[in-house]
């Protein structure tokens, strides 16, 4: 996993979080869809299902937004990752480049 670029990392574990939150909230939707069963009047069932529905629906969102932000932080992670290595890339570059340009003004200076 030392090798694992981290924006990798960021999506496995925002996948198992959003496993870890659905898999709660459809417990929680069991739960709520059982007692709607349970419940002893018409207004009790219908305010437990629409209960576990609402919740249901809070938490697909919640489980979307924070898969979006992982995603997001990721491909951020990336492109700084791609920037910086570009950056270093050019340096080397004009590095070489001066250190070249320093031997041929010596070697005409000692022709000279």
């Amino acid at each position: 996993m030392a090798e694992a670029d981290l924006d990798i990392v960021i999506r496995s574990m925002a996948k198992q979080q959003h496993k870890a939150l659905m898999a709660e909230a459809k417990k929680r939707y069991a739960r709520l869809t059982g007692l709607a069963a349970k419940a002893k009047t018409k207004d009790g069932k219908a305010r437990f299902k629409q209960t576990a529905k609402d919740m249901m629906l809070l938490a697909n969102a919640a489980a979307r937004r924070l898969q979006i932000t992982a995603e997001n932080a990721a491909d951020s992670y990336a492109r700084a990752m791609k920037n910086a290595l570009e950056e270093i890339k050019t340096a080397e570059a004009k590095a070489a480049t001066a250190k070249s340009n320093a031997v041929k003004s010596k070697a005409a200076k000692k022709k000279a």
